[in-house]
């Protein structure tokens, strides 16, 4: 039976730890995936947002005829939008799975792990054992189960395979309501799908703050046909080859929508239910999330985790930096380190974009928190007039009593972006009035948008 220092399972965020400072240790890099290199890189963040560029250029054909320029959309080549990108992520994941095969002290076995003791480890057929041991194994797309499900399962995608269709569909049923429902509404409605997104609640992207996330909402609607507060039923064979989707609102009135492909984006599963944790005495929470404290420590000592299997926000950025408080505690045992969660960005790379740090006005009339808001049009800036932009707003949130954000919201055009001078005040402790005079704004940039916000939480 092997032996090893360190134990890695998962080879996204996973892979990334270890680097040259861990190159006097054996370790064993283990992932059950046949694509190296985790969700993000192939089939999340990385590919979702090449997908979102050309349909960005789509819909800019619209937009630019309101500024007088007269464009023509002649048509869009999926397979080779789609060859394009995965031309140029394939080959990464190839290639990093060969460069870490290369690795003199690394093993890569590329079967399923679980537990039999708290050092042991079934992999594949065989055994290991090491010293210390990493979970890193992510999460994956929740699958509905309702009636038809098998029998029209050459309907149904998830995030991980939609992107690799070898046709745009003609009707898309996107069932669901979160960023990656709303990311792929935009996508596939601006590349020439006929999209229809349904949600079993009221509001789409729940988890904003509500004016923002109703906005959201209304331009979205002006794209594609939204249909809230309908739950699933059933699926069934369509008159044409092709799919229903049936559902019931809250009053009991079904609905019917004829599809070529439906997406199911109905939230993610954490990768924790066939590593056989208890066989390791490590503590799982609901929702098969691995508890771990600010260090990185599951509830047995040499068992560690980061990521989507245990952390409370299933995003590629604070995987990262969860990874790189792990690769110090891992290095300094007698030094540890813990993640800063306070002010954890989100961004959702949709039309229009929507981009959030901190708080929401919900929440803290809910914590009964003090706050002082400000909301700042898009339209009242001058690149906002060069944007003839009617919709897009700022909103930020901050304690009238020490003047730092509490919160901050966009949706718009580069919010993505915009938001990254807000997260930084909030997390150095800048205050509002230093943020907002203590520096020069570009002007006419859009950044403006921004600084009037700022300046109109604390008028002098």
């Amino acid at each position: 039976m092997q032996h090893f220092d360190l134990a890695v399972i998962g080879s996204g965020t996973g892979n990334s730890l270890i680097d040259e400072r861990f190159a006097d240790l054996k370790i064993a890099l283990i992932d059950r995936d046949s694509a190296f290199g985790g969700t993000c890189l192939n089939r999340g963040c990385i590919p979702t947002k090449m997908f979102v560029l050309p349909a960005d250029f789509a819909v800019g054909v619209e937009q630019a005829r309101r500024l007088g320029v007269d464009l023509n959309l002649r048509g869009v080549d999926w397979p080779a939008i789609r060859d394009r990108i995965f031309g140029r992520i394939d080959p990464i994941s190839r290639g990093g799975l060969e460069w870490r095969v290369q690795s003199p002290n690394v093993t890569v076995f590329q079967e399923q792990a679980g537990f039999i003791d708290p050092h042991t480890l079934r992999v594949g057929a065989g055994q290991i054992t090491a010293d210390r041991i990493v979970l890193a194994t992510g999460s994956r797309p929740r699958v509905l189960d309702v009636p038809g499900s098998d029998e029209m399962a050459a309907f149904l995608h998830t995030s991980d395979d939609i992107m690799r269709m070898d046709e745009l569909p003609e009707r898309l049923v996107i069932l669901g309501g979160g960023y990656i429902a709303a990311e792929f509404a935009h996508i596939f409605s601006a590349l020439g799908s006929e999209v229809t997104l349904i949600n079993r609640s009221d509001v789409l992207l729940r988890h904003q703050d509500r004016e923002l996330a109703t906005l959201f909402q209304e331009l979205l609607s002006r794209r594609i046909k939204v249909r809230l507060n309908q739950e699933l039923s059933a699926f069934e064979p369509g008159t044409h080859g092709d799919i229903q989707v049936v559902t019931t609102d809250r009053n009991g009135v079904e609905y019917v929508y004829f599809a070529d492909a439906v997406l199911q984006a109905v939230g993610r599963v954490r990768n924790s239910d066939s590593l056989n944790l208890e066989a390791a005495g490590v503590y799982v929470k609901g929702g098969g999330q691995v508890q771990v404290d600010s260090a990185q420590r599951t509830s047995v000592p040499h068992i560690f985790a980061i990521g989507d299997v245990s952390s409370d926000y299933l995003l590629k950025h604070v995987a990262n930096a969860e990874m790189r408080t792990l690769q110090h505690n891992l290095l300094h045992s007698d030094d540890l380190r813990e993640t800063d969660h306070r002010y954890v960005p989100a961004a959702v790379f949709s039309d229009p974009q929507v981009a959030c740090v901190g708080a929401t006005e919900e929440q803290l009339r809910e914590w009964g928190v003090a706050y002082v808001s400000a909301t700042q049009r898009y339209g009242d800036v001058a690149y906002g007039w060069a944007l003839e932009d009617e919709d897009h707003l700022v909103k930020l949130l901050a304690d009238p009593r020490t003047h730092h954000l509490l919160g901050a919201h966009i949706v718009g055009p580069q919010a993505s972006t915009l938001i990254q001078p807000l997260i930084q005040a909030m997390s150095f402790g800048l205050t509002v009035d230093d943020m907002a005079r203590g520096q020069y704004w570009i002007h006419p940039a859009l950044p403006e948008v921004v600084e009037n916000a700022l300046l109109q939480l604390f008028p002098e």
